[in-house]
């Protein structure tokens, strides 16, 4: 990790703080705090990956195939289960705010990405990287926090239930990340969408017979 992703965290972050004292709905604050939460788990987890990075002789390709997906899931795992445990493990609420999450963190992400290589990106990769790293990010966090709604109900199945969850989640991530380092990297893309788009389609639903019981 160095200074730049320390700046561009404090370049977006610092002029949305204040919105948060504005935001009379409390969901609103939850998940865009939430969003805040992921771009601080993307900077610690930038610090983790460059200390392992040097610890295992600086290989990228087994990197990010092997301890990043680790590190990283498991970073933006803890602030979804620390609200689920100390404050509320309903499903919506609990499916908000682990988006918000991966998505957070994707976007300080891609950001920082986009920086380092402003001469050199183009229309094609911003596209590219909203559809593949963000909605992997997203996809995977909020498949944990949907997960753990479920789990934390039954305490028999809470711990095993939730380590199964981030192994599912790491493991999903680093296909994402061979995918995109591969000839096939197009495939990322459809892999992305294999995990995000039934979440889609069963919150959409959720609505639908939610609104239909109150009418």
């Amino acid at each position: 990790m160095d200074n730049l992703t320390v700046i561009l965290f404090l370049c977006v972050c610092i002029p949305i703080l204040p919105a948060l004292t504005l935001l009379p709905d409390r969901r609103s604050r939850l998940f865009l705090g939430y969003l805040l939460v992921g771009m601080a788990v993307c900077l610690i987890a930038a610090w983790v990956n460059t200390l392992l990075l040097a610890l295992t002789g600086g290989d990228r390709l087994y990197a990010t195939t092997s301890f990043t997906p680790i590190a990283e899931e498991l970073i933006k795992t803890l602030p979804v289960l620390y609200f689920a445990l100390c404050f509320s493990d309903d499903r919506d609420t609990l499916l908000s705010l682990s988006l918000a999450v991966g998505l957070g963190f994707a976007l300080l992400e891609n950001t920082t990405i986009l920086v380092q290589n402003v001469k050199n990106v183009t229309i094609p990769w911003a596209v590219a990287r909203g559809f593949g790293a963000a909605l992997m990010h997203a996809a995977c966090t909020a498949m944990v926090g949907l997960g753990i709604s479920y789990v934390r109900k039954r305490r028999k199945l809470f711990y095993c239930g939730t380590f199964s969850l981030l192994i599912a989640a790491v493991i999903f991530h680093g296909i994402f990340n061979l995918l995109v380092q591969s000839p096939q990297r197009g495939l990322a893309f459809v892999w992305s969408a294999l995990l995000f788009v039934p979440q889609l389609v069963s919150a959409v639903s959720r609505k639908i017979k939610n609104r239909e019981r109150s009418s």
